[in-house]
């Protein structure tokens, strides 16, 4: 657990470890839960963030009580959780890695200049499939992934459309 500009009182910390603690029943082995607190202003912003095989599951909420701040995350985070389960077990009842996701090629090119870089993140990139790259970007609540096609071994971009339809990015040698 990591805060910014936010001091962890005990009784917070022993909160927090308690509401994280009861997500371990959706998981098989031990997982790191990550949680970053931050205080901008009168805005207290509960970032949780859990790195799983399969993927990676990702809330954030922001409101002027840290408290209520890391309940909605933990219940946004639950909810995705139950979401990728349910997921999970719907594709394997229904054969869905059978068929192969259609592809969409698109040449993107922005029309304003490109904003300023104010936040980097790192992560591991892992093969998947498209499918399942979409997926994640779902889960994320994301309007983009980069991902490893597992079928090509390239670095491709999955993102969602202003017409609301998807595409995917995949690099030309």
């Amino acid at each position: 657990m990591s805060s910014k500009d936010f001091a962890v009182s005990p009784a917070l910390w022993a909160r927090i470890e308690r509401k994280i603690n009861k997500l371990s029943r959706y998981f098989d082995q031990n997982v790191e839960v990550q949680v970053r607190l931050t205080a901008e202003g009168k805005r207290r912003i509960a970032e949780i963030t859990i790195p799983f095989k399969g993927g990676i599951l990702r809330a954030e909420e922001s409101t002027a009580d840290m408290y209520q701040s890391i309940d909605s995350a933990l219940i946004k985070v639950e909810r995705q959780i139950r979401r990728h389960r349910t997921r999970l077990e719907k594709r394997l009842r229904e054969d869905a890695f059978v068929e192969e996701a259609p592809e969409f090629y698109e040449e993107f090119e922005p029309d304003e200049p490109a904003p300023t870089i104010v936040r980097t993140k790192r992560y591991p990139l892992k093969p998947m499939t498209v499918e399942d790259a979409i997926d994640q970007m779902s889960m994320l609540g994301h309007t983009f992934f980069i991902f490893i096609n597992s079928d090509t071994n390239q670095a491709c971009v999955i993102y969602q459309r202003t017409d609301g339809n998807l595409g995917l990015l995949e690099p030309e040698y």
